[in-house]
This record gives structure tokens, sequence and C-alpha cells, in this order.
């Protein structure tokens, strides 16, 4: 397909002139014109980049891409090695990062609670800017136990930060959202997952008894950008490849 097809067509299914993002979403790379095999993967990093100029991709979409508030601006370093090989290989890269966050179908949000088998999954309406999710489970369970689930489905032991109740009702927001904890709390939620943890974290789960667990930001975004890559396959009839850099943090 065209590029200018698949970025249009991203902007639109994303809706990402709903966000005010850290970084932009849509091509932050250009390559060639024609787009047949897609790569997608957590972050824009070299190795994910050297995968795709093995696998002759014509295209990189991601969750974490270039260009993010506040970095340098010039391009020296890591950075200039990274974009010196997508030039140097005409290789398309696309980044989505809070759009990818909120949609309601491949969002990070969205397939983390289906993995987990939280039922009436959604978005907070007016908390958390759509970002901050919702759910229930069907039985309650320790939190001992459902950091044992999280752990069977992400991979990895979350931190867990305990409270005296059991887990029925969750919270949570994928990636460096840990500071929604006290949202978490306003409505009602007996536990509230993130992917990153702050100092500050443990006080407020601690003092205001709630669950908290911290899974991972690679971890708990490894979902979304897949699913998507494969809702891309089945529109166009892409080929595509899910490559997950392993990254423990």
């Amino acid at each position: 397909m065209e590029r200018s097809t698949l970025d249009q067509y991203l902007a639109d299914f994303l809706q990402i002139s709903r966000f005010k993002d850290y970084a932009p979403n849509g091509l932050q790379v250009e390559g060639k014109d024609k787009i047949n095999t897609l790569v997608t993967g957590v972050t824009a990093c070299q190795a994910l980049i050297d995968r795709a100029i093995e696998l002759n991709a014509d295209a990189i979409l991601v969750h974490h891409g270039f260009f993010w508030k506040n970095e340098p601006d010039v391009i020296v370093g890591m950075k200039q090695r990274r974009i010196k090989a997508l030039l140097t290989h005409d290789i398309n890269l696309f980044g989505y990062h809070l759009p990818l966050d909120a949609h309601v179908v491949v969002g990070n949000n969205a397939t983390l609670g289906r993995r987990l088998g939280i039922l009436d999954a959604e978005a907070f309406e007016n908390v958390g800017d759509g970002l901050l999710w919702s759910g229930t489970l069907d039985t309650p369970l320790s939190g001992a136990a459902f950091s044992s689930l999280l752990e069977r489905v992400l991979g990895r032991a979350p931190l867990h930060i305990t409270a005296d109740r059991p887990v029925q009702r969750l919270a949570w927001c994928t990636g460096g959202a840990q500071d929604y904890i006290d949202l978490a709390v306003s409505q009602g939620a007996d536990a509230f997952i993130s992917g990153e943890v702050s100092e500050r974290t443990f006080h407020s789960a601690k003092e205001q008894d709630i669950h908290y667990f911290a899974a991972g930001h690679h971890a708990t975004e490894r979902y979304g950008i897949e699913a998507l890559g494969e809702h891309l396959r089945r529109e166009f009839g892409l080929t595509h490849h899910f490559v997950d850099i392993d990254n423990p943090v």
C-alpha cells in the first residue's frame, strides 16, 4: 500500500487529533513510498531497527518513537545511528503514543484488560483523559493471587504494594502512569495497575489502602502495538512481524 494511505488511515483510526502528546504521532522518518512488509515493536530502539532490516521491512510501527519533548534537538550519537540506519535502508518509521494507549479495540489498556480477563473493561468517563481504565474480576482474588495472574500473563513478577482487602474492582493505565493512583482511589478501585512506580507511590497506596501493581512499562504496553499490526495485516494484506525486544523495565 502507499505510505500516504497508511499514514492517513492510522491518523483516522487512532484519532490522533484528539491528543496533545509528548511526541509527534504519525510518520516520523520517511522511507519508501510503497509498504508491503511491516514490523511492529514497543520502542524504536536500535535492536528493533536492526531486526527490521533483516526482515526487509518497508516500515516500522512503534508506540515509543522519536523526537520527544525536552530531548536534545541535535542528531548525534545514538539518535544519529538509529536515524541513519532507517534512511540507509529506506524504512519508514511511524510512532503512536497516547492514541495507542487510549484506543478502545487495539489500545494498550484495552488489550491488557482482555488478557487479564477483566469484565466490562472501559475508560472512565471524564477521568484521566480517557487513559485510565476500569473493570471487574468475575471472582474476587487475594492480592497475592492477582499478582500471580499478572505474572502468568505478562511473564514477569510485578511489584505489589499490598492492601487489606480483596481485589475485584480494578483500575489501570499502562506505562508510566503511577500518578493516576489517586484517581483510581477516587473511583473506588480495590487495585491499581501501571507500568512504572515512583517512591511516592508506596505512600499513596499504603495510606489509601489500595493494592498497587507495577507490572513493567514494556510488559504492559507489549500487546497494543502487536494488535495494531495484526489489524493492518487483516485490513490491507500486509506482511506483519511483531518483534518483542526484551526489556525488564
